[in-house]
């Protein structure tokens, strides 16, 4: 698939191009990104997992390998990372299934405005 380790090595060497192209940009990231840790609501094994599940669901390739090294830093095992991907893989499915409802709605409507 693709050499993990090798990707974000790369991929942060650009984030830093662009942090000295646009400082501000980065800083800004940077703060929203920690913001949550400053709460203790939620340990940083938990934050990684669900930041996993949303690189699923975002797509995101760059926050896969990140958050992937973070959340085995922080001791989530294969099985926990599996649970949560599991979530991201139902919320996906979720979101098909209500965006299909909207689609039948769609048909509804059209239909009742045809002539004839």
């Amino acid at each position: 698939m693709l050499d993990w380790l090798a990707y974000r090595k790369e991929l942060l060497g650009r984030i830093g191009d662009i942090a000295k192209l646009s400082p501000d940009t980065v800083t800004g990231y940077q703060t929203l990104s920690k913001a949550g840790q400053k709460t203790g609501h939620l340990d940083p094994k938990t934050r990684e997992l669900i930041a996993l599940a949303v690189a699923v669901t975002t797509r995101c390739d760059g926050c896969i390998t990140v958050h992937t090294g973070e959340a085995l830093k922080h001791g989530a095992s294969q099985e926990e990372i599996a649970e949560a991907l599991g979530v991201a893989i139902a919320l996906n499915a979720g979101a098909a299934l209500v965006y299909s409802a909207r689609v039948m709605d769609a048909v509804s409507a059209h239909s009742a405005a045809q002539p004839g």
